[in-house]
């Protein structure tokens, strides 16, 4: 059986665990390619609430089998946490149900303590990560210098790396002016979550593989979204690593002829968090009516950071540049009922920049800071359509507006979520 690739299609939050988690229900393993506990995906089960930041949602489901596959990045600290919150909501978190690449990279305490520190050199021009230490463990993978996860195996030899990759941040805090840290108290817990590990270790290309082969249905499960690719995003407020489709075969050990599906995640408007260039941003009324107050967990302010999300207009030139990027078979949207209300909807169709139109997005940033959006007006709605669960329960304009996504992205639209419970969802075949 083939695999799936979930992205997400523009920058982050955009429902993937949701999603995810609806995929999971015919899948046997799903597989996490990369990104670290900066990732959040909530899903709401039955009056719970699953929030997730390493694990595959598929932990939700019990035929799955969970991969955190060789791209990844991964504290164990708050990975063994994870794991300890999931067994409290009665999930089922053991080794059968869960593998860790012994090539994963691990992040340290000083990649945790660097990351702070460059955010508060860059000032006004930070990034706005997540502060989980992602960029540096990253910047040490790709340096030669980083410590992957099957070091845990050993954890006398660990407990050396991490001291030794401790006293070189140390040096490097020092001349900054910044407080070192204390190895002693750093190391400790690191040390407990490594024995915890160990037995969720895994070579995960070889099984992966072999799960392939012998016909296991496979979701390759993405975290962050196209726009933050470190390659095809707004670069440098972008992510580390590539949550694109092409991440995905990297980031797992597969090749591309297992893949035939590939779905790119969308919600129906437009946000961001952090820094970096969002054309359609909406200030004011708008913005703060599709970011919601922050009473429901489905509001829109980060499941990590907590911080609130930019919101505007759906941006259809980016979300058609994810779709070639991925070469996206379909599109699902999500949080189509928070546009329930509106008297009309803009959708961006096109960009503006000095008297030249373009359905492309600018590379450099500088130039897409100073685009303006060409704007689509569709009509709204009024109705509730949190009930609705066939296309023909959708009201007209509802309907308009999904086709002139699907047409504008050149890439169909089979699914839009209208709700947060699991069977708040609309299939259009």
């Amino acid at each position: 059986m083939p695999a799936t690739i979930l992205v997400g299609a523009q920058w982050g939050d955009e429902g993937k665990g949701r999603i995810a988690d609806w995929l999971a229900a015919e899948s046997d393993v799903v597989a996490r390619y990369g990104g670290g506990d900066n990732a959040g995906h909530t899903v709401y089960v039955e009056q719970k609430v699953f929030k997730l930041h390493l694990i595959p949602s598929g932990i939700l489901h019990e035929r799955a089998v969970c991969v955190l596959g060789n791209g990844m990045v991964i504290n164990p600290v708050n990975l063994v946490k994870e794991i300890n919150h999931l067994r409290e909501l009665g999930a089922d978190v053991s080794p059968e149900r869960l593998r860790i690449s012994t090539r994963a990279h691990i992040i340290t305490p000083a990649h945790i303590a660097l990351d702070g520190a460059s955010e508060k050199k860059l000032g006004s021009q930070a990034i706005g990560t997540t502060l989980r230490g992602i960029g540096p463990a990253y910047l040490d993978k790709t340096g030669r210098r980083g410590i992957r996860a099957g070091e845990m195996a050993n954890v006398e030899d660990f407990a050396d790396m991490l001291h030794q990759a401790i006293q070189e941040a140390n040096a490097a805090m020092l001349q900054q002016g910044l407080e070192a840290i204390d190895a002693g108290s750093a190391v400790a817990p690191y040390l407990d979550a490594a024995q915890r590990l160990k037995p969720y270790l895994t070579d995960t290309a070889v099984y992966l593989n072999g799960r392939l082969k012998a016909g296991a249905r496979v979701l390759c499960e993405g975290a962050q979204g196209t726009l933050l690719d470190v390659d095809h995003g707004s670069y440098p407020f972008v992510t580390s690593s590539s949550p694109t489709a092409g991440g995905a075969l990297t980031g797992l050990g597969i090749g591309p002829g297992y893949v035939d599906r590939v779905v790119g995640a969308a919600k129906s408007f437009s946000t961001r968090v952090g820094a970096g260039p969002m054309p359609t941003e909406q200030h004011g009324e708008i913005g703060d009516r599709l970011r919601g107050t922050g009473e429901h967990f489905w509001d829109e302010f980060g499941t990590t950071t907590g911080r609130p999300r930019r919101c505007g207009w759906l941006d259809g030139v980016m979300l058609r540049y994810a779709a070639q990027i991925n070469g996206c078979t379909e599109l699902f949207l999500t949080k189509l009922d928070v546009l329930s209300g509106f008297d009309e909807l803009k959708l961006a169709v096109a960009y503006r920049l000095d008297g030249q139109t373009l359905t492309e997005p600018p590379t450099a940033n500088r130039d897409l800071e100073r685009v303006e959006p060409v704007y689509e007006t569709l009509p709204g709605w009024q109705e509730d359509i949190s009930a609705a669960r066939r296309a023909a329960d959708l009201p007209e304009a509802a309907r308009a507006y999904i086709r002139r996504i699907a047409a504008l992205c050149e890439t169909p639209v089979f699914t839009v979520s209208v709700g947060p419970e699991r069977d708040q969802l609309v299939r259009f075949d």
